[in-house]
């Protein structure tokens, strides 16, 4: 059963190729179309939805998922947020084909390594961390702050401001007209941008369908001219944030997403069809489906720890006992790392790391004698591990 939403109309404009954009020959440019069609976006603020019975249910039974996931459920889930963080914000780059080992992503975020993905990768977490710090005020500016976090190291595209160039998703790089889909005009964006805001303020819709709609008709506006699927899955999380659906963590609902990329991709062109019901199945699914993924992460992490515990020979309250914790969050430090985490000298922290290299926690990673960098490969196997399982579900 459809659920009726307002779909989109159709705009025929002249093709003007931008000069100087791509390096083509004349011929391939006069025969370049003369007109394209550009989606017409329809206002949503005051859109009325009516949800069929299951779907209701569907929806409540996703959300009581993520609410008990974010209170901890059986067992604490607070203390691996950071790493929650980080996996989600890894798991929305995969959607787009972005990838990067464990360790890579662990020695980008303390400034170790340059590999490109990673850097990439790591400015999506910061977009993660964002959208939950903004979630307070979700307006314009919110928005453009998540996507200057995004896109702050890049010189291509401009961070934080909306694009005032028409683009167009798949199809030939050089014209929109046999594109898989043209978002609206440039001039449109702003007013659009204002509408989806003022429909974030509302509080009559469940908060699930509320976040996943919002989701859909932010990549149908499509206000940026790169960075918009990161940035719109952010979104997602500020709003269950907004409305109170989560308080602490970040559902792994990317990851749930990725399971189901085909559908997800597909929900969003019946979305711009004017058939919202599945875009709702589609993250109500990817919820259930991200609480048992982080439920599974956060259990592979509690062991490592707690195989630690066994491990270490270093006395209780001591620097490197203490340096575990920080570990499953950071599995990758160097001296300054643990002097800044832990609050302690240099010494005490150089010590500590050489005892838990002892015992079989850490390797050193540089073999230099200064400036060395360090690795908990036991964390860095589970992370990557769970990763690879997010590539295997979606085969």
């Amino acid at each position: 059963m459809a659920t009726a939403w307002p779909a989109l109309g159709t705009r025929t404009l002249e093709w003007r190729p931008v000069e100087g954009l791509l390096e083509v020959s004349r011929r391939a440019r006069r025969a370049q179309p003369r007109t394209y069609e550009a989606a017409v976006v329809r206002p949503v603020a005051e859109a009325g939805l009516t949800l069929s019975g299951d779907l209701a249910a569907d929806l409540d039974e996703a959300t009581r998922l993520l609410a008990a996931f974010d209170a901890g459920g059986a067992g604490e889930i607070a203390p691996f947020a950071s790493v929650l963080l980080r996996s989600e914000s890894a798991a929305s780059s995969q959607i787009e084909n972005l990838t990067s080992s464990a360790r890579a992503l662990a020695e980008a975020e303390i400034g170790e390594g340059h590999r490109a993905n990673a850097s990439v990768i790591l400015a999506n977490v910061r977009t993660m961390q964002a959208a939950l710090e903004l979630a307070g005020r979700l307006d314009e500016q919110a928005v453009l702050a998540m996507h200057r976090a995004l896109m702050a190291q890049q010189s291509q595209h401009r961070p934080g401001r909306w694009r005032e160039e028409q683009v167009w998703v798949g199809g030939s790089p050089l014209h929109p007209a046999d594109a898989d889909f043209v978002p609206p005009v440039a001039a449109d964006v702003p007013a659009l941008m204002a509408d989806l805001v003022a429909f974030l303020d509302r509080d009559d819709l469940p908060p699930l369908a509320q976040a996943a709609l919002a989701h859909a008709q932010f990549e149908t506006i499509h206000p940026f001219t790169d960075g918009n699927g990161r940035t719109g899955r952010a979104l997602l999380h500020s709003v269950l944030l907004h409305t109170g659906v989560i308080h602490r963590v970040t559902v792994p609902i990317s990851a749930g997403l990725l399971a189901v990329r085909d559908d997800y991709f597909a929900a969003l062109g019946a979305y711009r069809a004017g058939d919202a019901e599945p875009i709702l199945r589609c993250v109500a699914t990817a919820a259930r489906h991200g609480t048992v993924i982080g439920q599974d992460l956060v259990g592979e992490l509690r062991a490592v720890r707690t195989g630690w515990d066994e491990q270490v020979q270093a006395r209780a309250g001591s620097a490197a006992r203490t340096m575990l914790d920080l570990l499953v969050r950071q599995p990758v430090v160097t001296a300054r790392v643990v002097v800044r985490e832990l609050g302690v000298s240099a010494p005490t922290a150089q010590a500590a790391l050489r005892r838990l290299v002892d015992d079989g926690i850490l390797l050193e990673s540089t073999g230099h004698r200064r400036n060395r960098v360090y690795r908990a490969p036991d964390v860095l196997r589970a992370l990557d591990a769970y990763a690879a399982g997010l590539g295997r579900r979606r085969r």
